[in-house]
C-alpha cells in the first residue's frame, strides 16, 4: 500500500503495517484520551457532592462541569507545546508523553481528598490537577490527530477522520461504560460513593500502561518523514550558503501559524470546531448526567445505553467521515449541519417524554450519533488545511481552541437550566444554537478535499 500525493507529486511507498499502526495509534491514543475525561462525566454528580458541595444540586453539577472546561481551556496550551515539538521532532514522542501523562493525572484524582476530609483545599487541589491533565489533552490531540491521516491513502482519510476523532471518542466512551458498570457491580449502592468513584480514576493508570504498549513500534508518518528529510537537506544548504532563513517556518511553527498568512484559516476554522465540539459536549458529553437526573436510568441501565450509544458514535463517525470523500469536506459538513440542526432540538424534547428505557435508549443513540457524526470530517479537513510543517500545531490549536469553547456549553445549560425539569427545553435551545454556528461554518471554509500533499496549504477564504 502507499500513499500517494495528489496532482503527481511524489509516491511515498508504507508497509501496510506501518499504515495500520499508525491508524490504530491515532485512534486509540484519542480514545484513552477521552476515556480519561468521561470517568470524570460518568461521575459528575457524585464528584459535585463530595468536592463542590452546595444546597442546589444544579449548582454543584454546574460547579464539576466548570471544571471540565477547566481542562478544555487549557488544551490550546497543550496543543502549542505538544504541536510544536510534534512538528519539528516527530509525532510519535509527543504521543507518547501526553497519553501517559493524561492517564497519571487522572489516576491521581482517585487520590485526593474531598471537602468533608481537607476543607477548601479539596477543591483547589481538583482544579489544578485539571488544569494539568489539560495541557497533556491538548498535547494528545495535536500528535493522535495527524499522524494516522497522514499516514492512510488519500481515498481512506476521510474515513480514518472519523475513525480517529468520533470513533476514537465513542471507543473511549465505551471503555469509560464498560468501567462504569464493572465498578457498580463491584461497589454497590453507597459503596460505589465511598470507593467507587475513586477507582474509576485509578483505571487511568491502565490507560498510560496500555497507552506506552500501543506506541512503542509506532512509526512517524511518511508525510513527516519526508518533511524531516526536506529540512536536513536545506539545512545543510542553508550551512553551506549562510542562510539559515531557509528553516525558519520549520523551527516557529506557532509564530507561523499566527502569522498574517495562516492567522485568518484559524480563526474560519472556529466556526466548526466550536459548532461541532459544542454538539459533542452537548449529547454524549451531557447524556450520563440526563439519564441520571431526568431520565432517572438505574446505573445498570444508564450503563448499559452509554455502551450502545458509543458503538453507534463509532459506526455514525465513520460514515460520515467517509461521506465526505465523495461529497467533499464543505458539502458534508453542509448536509450534516442542516439534520443536526432541525433533529439535535427534537430528540432533547422527545427525550423526557420517553415511556420505556428502551425509548429512552433509542433517543440517546440518535443523539450520540448525530452529535459526533457532525465533527467526524473535522479533523481531515483541519489537516488538509495546513502543511506538514505547522499541522500538528494548525490542526491542535484549531480542534482545541474550539472543543475548549464547545466544553464550556455543559455548565452554561447547567446555570441556565436552575433545575432538572428545564434542562431538555435549555438543551434543545443550546443545540439548535450551536447548530446555526456549525452550518454558518460550512458555508464559509473552503473545500480541501486532496489538499493533504500539498506542499502549501490552501488559500484562506
Amino acid at each position: 500500500m502507499s500513499v500517494a500525493a495528489q496532482g503527481g507529486a511524489t509516491v511515498l511507498p508504507v508497509n501496510q503495517r506501518q499504515v495500520m499502526g499508525a491508524v490504530m495509534a491515532s485512534c486509540m491514543g484519542w480514545a484513552l484520551d477521552l476515556f480519561d475525561l468521561f470517568v470524570l462525566l460518568y461521575v459528575a454528580p457524585i464528584v459535585g457532592r463530595l468536592f463542590f458541595p452546595s444546597e442546589h444540586a444544579m449548582l454543584s453539577l454546574a460547579a464539576v462541569y466548570a471544571s471540565f472546561a477547566v481542562t478544555l481551556l487549557m488544551r490550546p496550551l497543550g496543543s502549542a507545546l505538544f504541536g510544536s515539538y510534534a512538528d519539528r521532532h516527530g509525532r510519535k514522542g509527543a504521543m507518547i508523553v501526553a497519553v501517559v501523562g493524561v492517564g497519571v493525572s487522572t489516576a491521581a484524582f482517585g487520590a485526593l481528598p474531598t471537602v468533608a476530609q481537607a476543607g477548601i483545599v479539596a477543591p483547589v487541589l481538583f482544579l489544578l490537577l485539571r488544569l494539568v491533565q489539560g495541557v497533556f489533552v491538548g498535547g494528545v490531540v495535536a500528535s493522535t490527530h495527524t499522524i494516522g491521516t497522514e499516514s492512510v491513502a488519500p481515498k481512506y482519510r476521510g474515513a480514518v477522520s472519523g475513525l480517529i476523532g468520533g470513533g476514537g471518542a465513542g471507543l473511549g466512551a465505551l471503555l469509560a461504560s464498560i468501567t462504569y458498570l464493572a465498578m457498580s457491580a463491584l461497589f454497590p449502592g453507597a459503596a460505589f460513593e465511598v470507593w467507587g468513584w475513586r477507582c474509576m480514576f485509578f483505571t487511568g493508570i491502565l490507560s498510560s500502561l496500555l497507552g506506552l504498549f500501543v506506541f512503542n513500534s509506532l512509526e512517524e508518518s511518511p508525510l513527516w518523514k519526508k518533511l524531516a528529510a526536506d529540512k536536513a537537506a536545506k539545512a545543510a544548504k542553508a550551512a553551506t550558503q549562510l542562510k539559515s532563513a531557509t528553516v525558519e517556518v520549520a523551527r516557529s511553527p506557532v509564530r507561523t501559524l499566527f502569522s498574517r498568512e495562516y492567522r485568518s484559516v484559524l480563526f474560519v476554522n472556529l466556526l466548526l470546531t466550536i459548532g461541532g465540539g459544542s454538539g459533542y459536549y452537548l449529547t454524549s458529553g451531557y447524556l450520563p448526567t440526563f439519564l441520571k437526573v431526568v431520565s432517572h436510568a438505574p446505573n445498570g441501565a444508564a450503563a448499559g445505553i452509554l455502551m450502545i450509544c458509543s458503538v453507534a458514535v463509532v459506526i455514525a463517525s465513520v460514515a460520515a467521515g467517509h461521506l465526505s470523500t465523495f461529497i467533499g469536506r464543505k458539502g458534508a459538513f453542509i448536509w450534516l449541519g442542516i439534520i443536526r440542526l432541525v433533529a439535535l432540538p427534537a430528540l432533547f424534547l422527545l427525550l423526557p417524554t420517553a415511556q420505556s428505557i428502551t425509548m429512552v435508549g433509542v433517543y440517546a443513540v440518535l443523539l450520540s450519533a448525530l452529535g459526533s457524526a457532525g465533527y467526524a470530517p473535522v479533523l481531515i479537513f483541519l489537516n488538509e488545511r495546513f502543511p506538514t510543517a505547522i499541522r500538528a500545531t494548525g490542526t491542535g490549536l484549531s480542534w482545541n481552541i474550539g472543543f475548549a469553547i464547545g466544553g464550556m456549553m455543559p455548565t452554561f445549560v447547567s446555570l441556565v437550566a436552575k433545575d432538572a425539569s428545564r434542562l431538555p427545553t435549555t438543551l434543545a435551545i443550546f443545540a439548535g444554537a450551536i447548530s446555526v454556528i456549525f452550518l454558518v461554518g460550512a458555508f464559509v471554509v473552503p473545500e480541501t478535499l486532496g489538499k493533504l500533499d500539498n506542499g502549501a496549504a490552501p488559500h484562506p477564504s
